[in-house]
């Protein structure tokens, strides 16, 4: 009797689990992933972009569903998140809806302004859930990228102040020799 008793109970726990474990899912999920043809590493100036992947998992559609992109900068000392204003003009999907067991496919371009260590992240809602899911976060660097090269500058510097000077000499030539014929 013993024996029934035990594997009564491990079939009972069994389908307890199973039940608590499916109504823990999450009816949203939301898959982040780097695009393939993103720099290895990435420098200021240069684009990357990411795709995300939204899966209504739940039993209804998500009706008006709103999903957006965070930008968070995890230097140390200067943890903050980010205004994308300059990074991305991609910064939301709004008004969608997805049917149960649908996906939809996003990407979002991105140029990157300053050097530093980031974390991006997608979090979707919808107007009738009052949860918020999110994708787990994708981080990368972004290395300086120097404006002034002395290549550049050099010739420039050089040039400018020679050429005031040489202006300076031929008027004063010029103005020399109108007094000589005068």
């Amino acid at each position: 009797m013993s024996i029934v008793k035990g594997l009564s109970t491990a079939i009972l726990a069994t389908l307890l689990w199973a039940a608590v474990s499916t109504a823990a899912q999450a009816p949203v999920t939301v898959v982040l992933q780097p695009d393939g043809k993103n720099p290895e590493s990435p420098a200021m100036g240069d684009r990357l972009q990411f795709w995300s992947t939204i899966t209504n998992k739940g039993p209804a559609p998500l009706e008006g569903m709103v999903a957006w992109i965070s930008l968070v900068e995890i230097d140390p000392g200067h943890e903050q998140p980010v205004d994308l204003e300059d990074w991305s003009a991609h910064k939301a999907l709004t008004g969608a809806s997805l049917e149960p067991g649908q996906h939809l496919l996003t990407n979002w371009p991105m140029r990157l302004i300053k050097e530093g260590d980031y974390r991006v992240v997608i979090s979707i809602t919808d107007r009738n859930d009052r949860q918020v899911y999110t994708s787990p976060a994708v981080q990368f660097h972004v290395r300086p990228k120097p404006v002034l090269k002395a290549g550049r500058v050099l010739p420039v510097a050089a040039v400018i102040p020679l050429g005031i000077i040489g202006l300076m000499v031929f008027s004063r030539t010029k103005l020399h020799r109108r007094e000589r014929k005068e």
